[in-house]
């Protein structure tokens, strides 16, 4: 099938020997095979079961079939970059292909690009237990999908949730609860079955914490991981002398044959990277396994003999579960991918032949980092000369920065940062690379060495493990560069970060921030790894502005704010100093505040200027200002004291009622439209209140006898407050016709008893108008 159409998907359940026989079956016919598996723990399995050679970073192991090779897809993308055409391989199988890692899309990408343009001869085949094959066929050009059954043992499975309600996971948090149940459950399948038994745990914690937890059983308890070191991934596929508990993550999933194994625990939880692409923070994250997952799991208790599988959860939520994990490049940071796409000649990915298409803000996050450490021209995204050497390396792009520019030691310090670290590291990392110089890494040393011969150290930069540590990690992660501030640190990009309690870090000025994570949840990251630098380090890892700031603001602790005017040094967000700028122009800042607070001094005649121009611009309109847009109209009614103002105090001093004055029309007389005052019949001018919706005039009753109508003012009718000779609402009318007949009879029945010295006429029509008392009146 292979050589009529040049691709094919191959789906076969667990242990059926896609991983291991069917390589050996192309071999036998001729064909030179390269076998790319995603992990380097699979890598070693699948070429100890057929005894072929395999590669993995920093590793390889000659074996006894020539035609056969075993490496990782990041080994099978390094090959790809610099021989195109795959000289000596006829066949490469992609293993695993449900699984949906970041290299093995690239690496099928980049391979059908192969096909299409330099090796039509050169023939893939894509395989995997659960992939959902059509998609895939489809990439392939409608490639034909062979479903192999084989001879299965039968698995049985068992439900096993936990007891008690579990609380679900957040972030990296898992329930204790839960690990406690799975420790039991583990118990129980020793109890009940024969053989090993294969735990999946999410993490390295989690395996750690369980195998504290199973110390007292008599059996072998292993630890398998991605950190694991190679004696221990070695013991783990070699047949057991003793019964066995294999605690494993997502590691052993795949591809992976572990003698012995009957019975497999599954927690049902799983890992999967998240990326912060504003912040440039990543993380891990715990997630429900797929169902995807959960059939590859259970499948490793059937491929010697009949087995079972304990899952930790109900049948009802397995219904629930996500049929297929999130392809990593939905998830992860794109910046290694965005140079392997680069390098390949399609800067942007969009020709590349991709099963899922990466987001366009992380592939934007991505080129912006590449840019900034050199690897692309700024305009055309090409690749450099640089990137390709970056490249070509085989680490992250930003390790890859800092290996050519940091000088001697710093493949050390890069090969500490290219693996995961432990969880219990130290925070320091420069107490880490001391450790590992001592023994406490085993795989270090190996790849100190490949990274040395990747980059071969130049320049005469030398120091102490800090100093060198400091450089290595300021110029991979120039934006981690963090100055403390208070009790946390501020990065050049603007994100707080703090040390865990108790750090012998938390007294340095400048740190070159490794290793960090921003919780779930957070605003504030997380400081994992870090090294103490100085200025010096911070200023050469990243580049520092001269800018001159004039800006209203607010001071730390302060409510009020005013007019900054500066020249301030940065780095990123961290301010480095700054000097006053004597001659700035302010005004924008000064209408920024103007805008924004309530600067202006605004004495009673202000306020009732205000309140008449309002009213003046509701009753007609234009050209009658509006007073709402008073802050937005401040250049013209605030000069010429807004030009000589120079912060908040000269705008505090501004005499406002003269200002507000500038905002008359020309045309038009306030005074007519909206006079301040009113004669009334008595010969009093009282106030005339404007502050609500209608002109309010307040005055005592008997001021307005013999006044049976009001006037308007601009067309408005005036609403009149009559008082008492108290100066206490009596009443509040529109129609003052209409009060003197219907409402005055009662007023004057409970008042005059009250205010007996003033006059209470039956006719307030015919009475004369007085502001004075009976007797006042009779001395007149």
């Amino acid at each position: 099938m292979l050589e009529r159409h040049g691709c094919a998907v191959l789906t076969a359940p667990p242990g059926t020997g896609k991983t291991t026989v069917v390589p050996l079956a192309l071999a036998k016919e001729g064909a030179r095979v390269l076998v790319a598996e995603p992990r380097r723990l699979a890598v070693r399995a699948a070429a100890h079961r057929m005894g072929v050679s395999y590669t993995i970073r920093g590793e390889r192991k000659v074996g006894r079939n020539p035609m056969v090779e075993v490496v990782t897809t990041g080994v099978l993308l390094q090959r790809l970059q610099r021989d195109q055409e795959l000289t000596g391989v006829d066949v490469v199988i992609l293993d695993e292909c449900h699984e949906r890692h970041l290299d093995a899309d690239t690496a099928l990408a980049f391979l059908l690009d192969v096909r299409e343009t330099l090796r039509p001869d050169l023939r893939l085949l894509a395989t995997s237990a659960t992939a959902d094959a059509a998609p895939l066929a489809r990439l392939l050009g409608d490639a034909p999908i062979v479903a192999a059954t084989g001879a299965l043992y039968p698995v049985e499975t068992v439900w096993a949730p936990p007891p008690r309600p579990i609380a679900p996971p957040h972030g990296l948090r898992v329930d204790p609860g839960l690990l406690s149940h799975v420790a039991s459950t583990v118990r129980r399948a020793l109890a009940e079955r024969q053989g090993d038994v294969l735990c999946f745990l999410p993490g390295v914690a989690e395996i750690g914490r369980v195998a504290r937890m199973l110390a007292d059983e008599d059996v072998q308890v292993l630890q398998v991981h991605g950190q694991a070191p190679a004696h221990v991934q070695d013991a783990v596929l070699a047949p057991a002398t003793a019964r066995r508990v294999v605690l494993a993550t997502s590691v052993a999933e795949s591809s992976l044959t572990v003698p012995g194994v009957r019975v497999v625990v599954d927690s049902g939880l799983a890992r999967e990277p998240r990326t912060d692409h504003a912040r440039g923070l990543g993380s891990l994250t715990t997630v429900r396994a797929s169902k995807a997952a959960a059939v590859q799991r259970a499948g490793r208790a059937g491929r010697e003999a009949p087995g079972a599988v304990y899952r930790c959860w109900t049948e009802a939520e397995h219904q629930r579960l996500p049929d297929h994990p999130q392809p990593e490049i939905a998830l992860a940071d794109l910046t290694g991918f965005a140079l392997q796409a680069a390098c390949w000649g399609t800067p942007e990915a969009t020709g590349l032949r991709l099963l899922t298409s990466p987001p366009p803000a992380a592939m934007s996050a991505a080129a912006r980092t590449l840019e900034t450490l050199g690897a692309l021209e700024p305009e055309s995204s090409r690749v450099t000369d640089r990137g390709r050497r970056m490249a070509q390396v085989g680490v992250h792009p930003r390790l890859a920065r800092a290996l050519l520019d940091a000088g001697p030691g710093a493949a050390e310090v890069v090969a500490l940062l290219s693996d995961q670290l432990p969880r219990d590291a130290s925070d320091d990392l420069a107490e880490v690379w001391r450790s590992a110089r001592s023994g406490a890494l085993p795989r270090w040393r190996k790849e100190v060495e490949r990274l040395t011969r990747a980059a071969p150290a130049t320049g005469s930069r030398r120091g102490s493990v800090d100093a060198v540590a400091g450089v290595t990690v300021a110029l991979a992660f120039p934006e981690r560069v963090a100055r403390r501030r208070g009790g946390a640190y501020l990065m050049a990009s603007g994100t707080q970060a703090q040390l865990g309690e108790g750090s012998r870090l938390a007294e340095a000025e400048w740190l070159a921030i490794a290793v960090a994570d921003r919780p779930a949840g957070s605003a504030t990251a997380r400081i994992r790894q870090a090294v103490v630098i100085d200025a010096d380090t911070a200023r050469l890892a990243c580049e520092v502005t001269v800018e001159d700031e004039v800006a209203w603001k607010v001071a730390p602790g302060e409510r009020r704010g005013d007019v900054v005017a500066r020249r301030v040094e940065r780095m990123g967000a961290i301010e480095l100093g700054s000097r006053p700028l004597p001659r700035a122009e302010v005004r924008e800042a000064l209408l920024y505040g103007l805008r924004t607070e309530d600067v202006l001094t605004w004495t009673p005649e202000a306020v009732a200027l205000r309140e008449r121009l309002a009213f003046c611009h509701r009753a007609a309109g234009d050209p009658w200002p509006d007073m709402d847009a008073l802050p937005d109209l401040a250049e013209q009614w605030l000069e010429p004291e807004l030009s000589r103002a120079r912060r908040r105090s000269d705008l505090e001093r501004i005499d406002v009622a003269t200002a507000l004055r500038r905002l008359i029309p020309w045309s038009r007389r306030l005074e007519e439209v909206a006079p301040e005052r009113i004669e009334v019949p008595s010969g009093s001018r009282i106030r005339v209140d404007y502050s609500g919706g209608q002109p309010v005039l307040a005055v005592k009753l008997q001021e307005l006898f013999g006044w049976d109508d009001a006037p308007k003012i601009a067309g408005v009718p005036l609403l009149i407050h009559l008082l008492s000779p108290a100066g206490r609402p009596a009443a509040v009318t529109a129609d003052l016709a209409s009060f003197w007949r219907e409402g005055y009879r009662a007023v004057r029945a409970e008042l005059r008893g009250r205010y007996p010295k003033h006059p209470w006429p039956e006719d307030p029509l015919t009475a004369k108008a007085t502001r004075h008392t009976n007797a006042r009146i009779m001395g007149k």
